[in-house]
C-alpha cells in the first residue's frame, strides 16, 4: 500500500509542480511568437490599410512621442512587460545605389531623387534599443523581444546606422543581396542604406524594407515620433471577471481586477501612463493562448485526480486485505475490553503513518519527475515548491482516510466470540 501511495503522490507532486509552473513557461514561449498588445494614437484618423500596409500620407493622422515609452516600465505590472517595439511606416521610392555601402552619416535630408525609382514601404523600428525608464534604469527592447522568431540571413541593422534589412520577397524579385546599397527617397528626404540582411517573417515585412526608427523618422519628417507600438506582455487567461467594465466594479472588485495580470488590466494601466493612446489586445493571439493554457491546466488537474483516485482504490484494497488477515487480532483486542473506537483509531493511526511515509517518499520522487518532465518539455526544470510538501501530505492522508472507510466499518462489525472460535 505504501508503494502504491508513494507512486500516486509522486505523480501528483510532479503534475502539481508542472501545473503551477506551466502558465509562466507557456506564456514565455508564446511571447517568443509575437506581441499580444497593439498601441495606436487615440486621435488617429481612419486607417487606410491594404494587406497590412498603411497607405495614409505620412503627414496624415496622429503620432506618438518615442521619449514617453519608458513609462511602460512604471506600471503596476511592469515586470510582465517583456518587450515593446515602435513602428513607423514610410512609403518611399528606392533604387540600387552605386558606390557600395555608405558610412553611418547617411544622406538623410538630401533633396536628390534616385533614378528609375520603384515604390516600397520602409518600416522603421528597433531591433535592440536602450530605453531610459523614469527611475533611471535602462531597459533594452525591440523586435528581438517582441518578434524573436523572425529570421535574418545576414545580420540585423544597428540602431542609428545607415543600414537596413530587406524582406525576402522583395529581395528575390529585385535581386537584392546582402552588401548592396539602396537609395531611398520620401517627400524630398533621402538616405542611402547598406543592406545587412534578408529578413523572413511570413508577414508584410517580407515585401518591405526594415530600417532603424531614426531613419524612418528622418524620411517622414517626424523626428522622435512613431505611429504604432507592439507590446509583448505576460498575462493570465481571460475569464468572465476580466471582461467586465471597470467602471461598473466596486472598489474591492476594481482592486482585484487591477492587481491581476489580465490583458485588459495591463492595457488599462498602459493607457493611464501613456495619455492619448488606444491599447487593444491582439485577440487572435490572446484568445488562442488563453484557450491553450486552460486546456493544458485542465489536463494537469485531470492527471492529478486520476492518480489520487488510483491511490484511493489501492488503499481501499490493501486495507480490506489487512482487516481480513487480522480478524483474530481484532477479536482478541475486543475480547480484552477494547471498544470499536479504540480499535478503529489504532488501525487508522497505522494507515496515517503509512500515508506520512508514502507521502514523503512520493514528494521526493515527484520533484525528480517534475524536473525530468520540465526539462524535456520546456528545456528548463520547474521551480521546486516546498509549499507543496504539506499539501501532498494532506492529500495522502485524505486518500488513506477515504480509502479506509469501508474496511474500518468491517473492523467495527467484528464479533470477538465468533472470530476467536474461528467462525
Amino acid at each position: 500500500m505504501a508503494t502504491a501511495l508513494a507512486l500516486a503522490i509522486a505523480v501528483t507532486t510532479a503534475t502539481l509542480t508542472v501545473a503551477l509552473d506551466v502558465g509562466d513557461r507557456l506564456e514565455k514561449e508564446f511571447r517568443s511568437l509575437g506581441a499580444n498588445l497593439l498601441v495606436t494614437p487615440k486621435a488617429d484618423t481612419l486607417p487606410l490599410e491594404i494587406g497590412g500596409v498603411d497607405y495614409r500620407p505620412v503627414d496624415d493622422g496622429a503620432y506618438l512621442p518615442v521619449d514617453q515609452l519608458g513609462k511602460l516600465k512604471t506600471i503596476f505590472w511592469r515586470n510582465n512587460i517583456i518587450g515593446f517595439a515602435p513602428f513607423l511606416d514610410v512609403p518611399v521610392q528606392w533604387s540600387e545605389a552605386a558606390g557600395g555601402a555608405p558610412d553611418a552619416a547617411a544622406t538623410a535630408g538630401a533633396n536628390s531623387e534616385p533614378a528609375a525609382a520603384a515604390h516600397v514601404i520602409l518600416i522603421g523600428t528597433w531591433v535592440r534599443h536602450a530605453v531610459r525608464v523614469p527611475d533611471g534604469t535602462i531597459f533594452a527592447t525591440g523586435i528581438a523581444d517582441t518578434d524573436s522568431w523572425w529570421r535574418v540571413d545576414g545580420r540585423w541593422f544597428a540602431d542609428g546606422a545607415a543600414e537596413c534589412v530587406v524582406g525576402q520577397n522583395l529581395a528575390r524579385s529585385a535581386g537584392i543581396r546582402v552588401g548592396d546599397s539602396l537609395a531611398v527617397n520620401a517627400g524630398g528626404h533621402a538616405a542611402t542604406l547598406a543592406v545587412t540582411g534578408i529578413v523572413s517573417t511570413g508577414g508584410r515585412e517580407d515585401d518591405a524594407v526594415l530600417a532603424p526608427l531614426e531613419t524612418a523618422e528622418a524620411l517622414a519628417g517626424r523626428p522622435g515620433q512613431y505611429r504604432r507600438l507592439l507590446v509583448s506582455a505576460l498575462t493570465k487567461p481571460e475569464d468572465a471577471f476580466s471582461r467586465r467594465d471597470p467602471g461598473t466594479m466596486t472598489p474591492a472588485e476594481y482592486d482585484r481586477w487591477f492587481c491581476s495580470p489580465y490583458i485588459s488590466s495591463i492595457s488599462h494601466q498602459m493607457q493611464q501612463e501613456l495619455p492619448g493612446v488606444e491599447v487593444r489586445a491582439i485577440r487572435q493571439v490572446a484568445e488562442g493562448e488563453g484557450q491553450l493554457l486552460n486546456h493544458v491546466s485542465a489536463l494537469m488537474w485531470l492527471v492529478t485526480l486520476a492518480a489520487l483516485l488510483a491511490a484511493g482504490l489501492a488503499v481501499a484494497s490493501a486495507s480490506a486485505t489487512t482487516v481480513l488477515e487480522r480478524q483474530a487480532e481484532i477479536g482478541l483486542m475486543k475480547a480484552l475490553g477494547a471498544n470499536r473506537s479504540t480499535v478503529g483509531a489504532l488501525f487508522l493511526g497505522e494507515q496515517l503513518l503509512l500515508a506520512l511515509v508514502g507521502g514523503g517518499v512520493g514528494y521526493a520522487l515527484g520533484i525528480a519527475l517534475a524536473r525530468i518532465v520540465g526539462q524535456a518539455v520546456f528545456g528548463v526544470a520547474p521551480v521546486d515548491r516546498l509549499i507543496l510538501l504539506p499539501v501532498v501530505l494532506f492529500l495522502a492522508a485524505s486518500v488513506v482516510v477515504f480509502g479506509s472507510l469501508l474496511p474500518l466499518r468491517r473492523v467495527a462489525s467484528v464479533r470477538p466470540a465468533e472470530t476467536l472460535h474461528g467462525e
